[in-house]
């Protein structure tokens, strides 16, 4: 184990991009570049406002995203990948890539009652 507790890479790399929201935020921004808050929402279906604002603020913390405020009224603020986080984006197209070719097997498994 590492001086900060992580027991291998993957381990250090869910640390940052662990959960279900962070990873859908982070591909929608190396995806479609800057947006602001109510874009990101309409990209990420199915995120509360609760949970999205808490995962921007989880990966602003860590880097991986930077939030550039506008000073303008109405308020205009915009959420974009740091080159740290763009390295880490990229990680992610090869399970994209995973998912897409296998959406339908994975549909029908998560489809079907427990204990099936």
């Amino acid at each position: 184990m590492t001086e900060r507790g992580f027991y291998s890479g993957l381990d250090a790399a869910l640390s940052v991009v662990g959960g279900r929201w962070k990873s859908l935020v982070l591909w929608q921004l190396a995806a479609h570049g800057p947006q602001r808050f109510g874009q990101l929402r309409r990209l990420v279906d199915g995120v509360t406002e609760k949970v999205l604002i808490g995962a921007l603020k989880d990966l602003e913390a860590a880097s991986v995203i930077v939030r550039k405020d506008f000073q303008e009224l109405p308020p205009h603020v915009e959420y974009s990948l740091t080159p740290f986080g763009a390295s880490l984006a990229e990680t992610l197209r090869p399970l994209c890539e995973w998912g897409y070719a296998n959406m339908d097997r994975i549909g029908q498994l998560t489809s079907q009652p427990s204990g099936s």
